[in-house]
């Protein structure tokens, strides 16, 4: 059994939910990065691994800069007492520049590690960027969609 209760890590990721909410609708993913430990990992497969909260910080700040509309609606959570873990397959999503109704998105499957006090000390997003990513995002740039800045984050994994 984990050091967590069920109630507990269903708490935690209403704030997780909350905090990358509230970072999509004004852009800044600073509170979202401290929801993570001093020494967390987070490791991305497309993007490498980050090694405490800081290193979290400057990496999702980067990362997210050119996509200030993505968003990331969750088909579904699940609770892993033992573990003390929540996973969930999260849709990295791009709304249409001008269909409302229309929405451009690639799967992720995404396991945290609640440390407690509303904090994360594990993030591991897990999902193979050639599948999926790169013709979502040409779809959207050929509807319209346009780069909010011209850096981008180098993706580390190259196959």
């Amino acid at each position: 059994m984990g050091n967590f209760t069920r109630a507990e890590l269903e708490e935690a990721f209403v704030l997780y939910d909350n905090a990358v909410k509230n970072a999509v609708a004004t852009g800044d993913w600073n509170s979202w990065a401290d929801l993570f430990t001093e020494d967390a990992v987070y490791i991305e497969h497309a993007y490498g691994e980050f090694r405490g909260r800081e290193q979290i910080r400057e990496w999702i700040c980067k990362v997210m800069a050119p996509f200030p509309t993505m968003f990331f609606p969750q088909d579904w959570v699940l609770y892993d007492e033992e573990n003390d873990a929540i996973v969930m397959c999260v849709q990295n999503a791009l709304p249409h520049p001008e269909d409302p109704d229309t929405t451009f998105s690639f799967p992720n499957w995404t396991r945290l590690v609640y440390a407690g006090n509303g904090q994360f000390s594990l993030e591991e997003d897990i999902y193979n960027p050639n599948m999926g990513a790169p013709d979502v995002i040409r779809q959207w740039l050929a509807a319209g969609g346009k780069f909010a800045t011209s850096e981008q984050v180098e993706m580390q994994h190259k196959d």
